[in-house]
């Protein structure tokens, strides 16, 4: 596909997409190209900028970027993993006990679904969900 800024007599320009240079030039010749302001076949190919991709220290920052989000997420799980209990599936259950029977608690962390998490939010307990990622994740 090719894409090319088209320009007609009456002063107006638009972009239209081909297969090929070819079959610009195909249609341009049997006068099948309109204009879309004002209907005329007279319809030139105007001058084009090249789509050139972006720098590349723009991908090297995205990448720096989300390697440091990932280095700050996995700092905050080896913290939650070290000062918390990890309560696993019984999170909602026991984060009611401490929330209701006013207990203290060192913080704990586990697993709840999302509609879990929203009730336990409902209901005024203060939960976060965090990612949760591997070593290994990329």
């Amino acid at each position: 596909m090719i894409k090319y800024n088209l320009s007609c007599d009456c002063g107006k320009t638009f972009d239209s997409w081909f297969s090929s240079s070819s079959e610009y030039d195909n249609l341009i010749k049997k006068k099948l190209i309109h204009c879309i302001y004002c209907e005329s076949t007279s319809v030139n190919k105007s001058v084009m900028s090249p789509n050139l991709p972006g720098k590349s220290n723009t991908i090297d920052n995205k990448t720096k970027f989300q390697k440091d989000i990932k280095k700050q997420i996995m700092g905050l799980k080896k913290f939650i993993e070290t000062n918390c209990k990890n309560v696993g599936k019984d999170f909602p259950r026991v984060a009611r006990n401490i929330h209701y029977d006013k207990k203290t608690s060192q913080g704990i962390y586990g697993k709840a679904t999302p509609e879990e998490t929203a009730e336990l939010i409902e209901e005024g307990i203060e939960v976060a969900t965090i990612p949760w990622i591997d070593k290994t994740e990329n």
